[in-house]
């Protein structure tokens, strides 16, 4: 059979873009990037088949649903991949590549659009048969009727924005008396980010650990897992370190979770890799959260611990092909543990740092993976997520992994800019850390004893640009928490 995909147009940059890059050429298909003058020097650029510099603003380049088609029209793509964040979600972008005939590298339209809407994709979830937290079933935007609610399932809850994410738009309440305040701000706050102030309220489930199943279906039916990945520790409700397998999940636990995922999955009719987030409470209690349908950016500790290259399989699922493994042919071995390396300043309210690097070390040797689109000499620039890399750690035993994890941060050397080095070094000394026990508290709760977290939550979230918030408002780029 003739090979649909030839050629796959990568709208996307940095090192998600090199990523499929290196994927599409395995398959041997060509690439093409789209890129923003500002990107011209990034090594994605220079990796890519064929690159096509757009004018216009640093961010909108990569926005512009119809000039991106159309590029990948004139250079005769026959796929589009949208890597993550920008377009990844856009169920828009999505109908409107498979109107122009172009294979749009992802799940259906109606799944991205199901799954942006986090009441809807709750209601669906629970309509068969998966455990979800105890709350609202619609938007609420009544501050008297939120608070009866809120009284009803009984304190702590948790306010959230209905079409957020990233922790915009959310806050706790752990009494009556301040949920006034607080649904006010997070009102105000979706509103600035999303463009939208309606909220919903959920029983608040008190130092969970969060756990998530990838996910990958084809379009005849076939559903399979990939493990779990633990992404417990997080600051201000956005990953920092995401580990597989979970060191201190309950084997029963864990079986369910997958049960549930591929369960889930097989009714929807789901297509391509997606993950389902859960949240696991200290008695073992399973509740869904969310589901994300697009690669993620903690997916290469999956693919460390199956074997499985998980673009590629999303490339040859749009294309039509069948899995080409039944579940019990996936085994997994080891632990890997994936440190998201960002340009901020872990010591200054981890404002972003941009700038050009004057020195950079890498770390190597076996079991060392470094996702990264950056080099000596290079200049992060202002316009962007202030993630500019990915270092993944593989043993075969946790106690293995996490000595790994000391020496391949001692050997990583950045200078030039500020980064989050410092505070993984700090996070992997923790007693706690190295026996695996940590729940989505353990950052927050180590404030003080990590020096360098002097205010691990900002007054000001300085980590998007004004121009990206406005974009935000405008409904033209989501703001996903795993994507920054």
């Amino acid at each position: 059979m003739a090979k649909k995909i030839t050629r796959v147009l990568i709208a996307n940059r940095g090192e998600i873009a090199l990523r499929i890059i290196r994927a599409c050429k395995e398959l041997d298909i060509e690439s093409v990037v789209v890129y923003s003058e500002v990107d011209k020097d990034g090594v994605w650029v220079k990796k890519a088949d064929h690159a096509v510099k757009l004018e216009g603003h640093p961010v909108e380049v990569y926005l512009d649903e119809k000039k991106i088609i159309d590029v990948a029209k004139e250079q005769k793509c026959t796929a589009i991949h949208p890597g993550y964040g920008f377009l990844s979600e856009s169920a828009d972008f999505a109908r409107a590549c498979q109107k122009r005939g172009v294979i749009f590298i992802g799940p259906k339209a109606e799944h991205i659009e199901l799954f942006g809407d986090k009441i809807a994709s709750k209601e669906a979830m629970k309509k068969i048969g998966v455990p979800v937290i105890e709350g609202t079933i619609e938007a609420i935007v009544d501050i008297n009727e939120a608070k009866k609610i809120a009284k009803d399932i009984g304190f702590p809850v948790i306010i959230k924005a209905a079409f957020g994410g990233g922790g915009r738009g959310m806050r706790i309440v752990h009494k009556e008396g301040e949920f006034d305040k607080l649904f006010e701000s997070a009102t105000k706050e979706a509103e600035k980010f999303f463009g939208n102030g309606d909220m919903f309220i959920e029983k608040f489930v008190q130092n969970p650990r969060h756990i998530e199943v990838q996910v990958i279906a084809d379009k005849y039916g076939n559903v399979v897992h990939l493990g779990e990945r633990d992404c417990s520790i997080q600051r201000r409700h956005q990953k920092v370190i995401e580990i597989a397998p979970s060191p201190t999940l309950n084997p029963d636990v864990r079986k369910e979770i997958f049960r549930i995922a591929q369960k889930a999955l097989y009714r929807l009719g789901y297509e391509s890799v997606g993950t389902m987030e859960f949240l696991v409470d200290e008695s073992d209690n399973i509740y869904f959260i969310e589901m994300n349908t697009r690669v993620q950016v903690e997916h290469p500790v999956t693919e460390i611990i199956s074997g499985v290259d998980i673009i590629q399989r999303m490339i040859e699922i749009a294309e039509g092909d069948k899995l080409h493994f039944l579940q019990e042919e996936i085994s997994f071995r080891g632990y890997a543990i994936e440190f998201r390396i960002n340009a901020e300043d872990p010591r200054n309210n981890f404002m972003p740092s941009f700038g050009t690097i004057r020195e950079y070390l890498t770390p190597g040797g076996p079991g060392v993976r470094l996702d990264t689109a950056v080099y000596n000499g290079y200049t992060i620039p202002p316009n962007y997520d202030s993630m500019i890399g990915k270092l993944i750690v593989w043993a075969l035993d946790w106690e293995g992994v996490v000595k790994k994890a000391k020496r391949a941060l001692d050997e990583y050397h950045i200078a030039g800019i500020e980064t989050n080095i410092p505070l993984h070094k700090e996070i992997i000394k923790d007693k706690e850390f190295k026996e695996g026990r940590f729940d989505t508290s353990f950052l927050d709760g180590r404030a003080e004893k990590f020096a360098l977290l002097n205010a691990i939550a900002p007054t000001e979230d300085k980590s998007i640009s004004s121009f990206m918030a406005r974009l935000i408002q405008k409904g033209l780029v989501s703001f996903r928490g795993d994507f920054v």
